[in-house]
Order: structure tokens, then sequence, then C-alpha cells
């Protein structure tokens, strides 16, 4: 696992639930790869969290990645709430069960093929990475409502 890989991935969402999209920007020494996708009736947190699970996917080999997201849900999730949440049957400390475990699920298969060091980057403060995935994603809603 000697590639290293940066990932900045966005969630969108026009209403919550309401139509939603996401983006996810993949650079490799100097290489850039822009993926986008939406969803008709979703919510911020599912979009947030289909970022960086197409953004891990589109890797075709095991790296060293940095995921940077402005979602705190999504980054203490990963590092956070995960093993609690598995241990206790994808039941909150509140013996609730975790919303989007789906994508809980799908998120963690996918960071487990890479060594994951997920961050926090402040949203819509002029990062060009997280700037260019916020924009991917809204351009996917723009593209499925024919905008």
């Amino acid at each position: 696992m000697n590639e290293h890989v940066e990932i900045y991935s966005d969630g969108a969402c026009r209403g919550n639930p309401g139509p939603g999209g996401w983006g996810a920007l993949l650079r490799k020494e100097g290489h850039e790869k822009r993926l986008c996708g939406a969803a008709p009736d979703t919510t911020n947190n599912r979009m947030e969290l289909m970022g960086a699970i197409e953004g891990l996917r589109a890797l075709k080999r095991p790296c060293t990645v940095t995921v940077w997201t402005d979602s705190e849900y999504v980054k203490k999730g990963m590092t956070e709430w995960l093993p609690g949440w598995k241990a206790r049957g994808w039941k909150t400390s509140a013996r609730a069960p975790v919303k989007n475990a789906d994508l809980w699920q799908m998120l963690e298969i996918e960071a487990a093929r890479h060594a994951v060091d997920w961050r926090w980057i402040k949203g819509h403060a002029g990062h060009e990475g997280n700037e260019i995935a916020d924009q991917l994603a809204n351009q996917a809603i723009d593209s499925m409502l024919g905008k």
C-alpha cells in the first residue's frame, strides 16, 4: 500500500430529505479523477456517505488514502462510533437503530481495503478540493433535475 491517494468527498441535498448529490475528487501524483451521482429522494448525510463510498470504491488496488470530508458525521462515524455500533448490533448507545446502517456497512467494506486516514475540513471555506467535491455534488443534482 505505497500509493497515496487523496479523496475529497462531499454531499449536498436540496431539502433534507429531497433531491441530493454526492461528489468525490481523487488525486494521485498530479492526476485527478472526478466522480458524482445523485438520488431523487435522500438526505444530506446519505449523500455525504455516498461521496466517501464511491471515492474509495473507484480505487482499483489497495492504497494509503487520506479522505477529506466536511462532514463530522462521516469522520466521527468512521473514527469513533463504528466499533460501538457493531458491538451493539447496529444500535446507537440509546439502543435505537443506527441511521443509514446500510451505507455505513458499505463504507466500512470499502475502507477496509485501504489504509485510510479520515480528516475533517471546514466546508465552504475556500479549500480547493472541498469546493470541487461540492460543485460535483451540486452538478449531479442539477443534471438529475434537468437544469
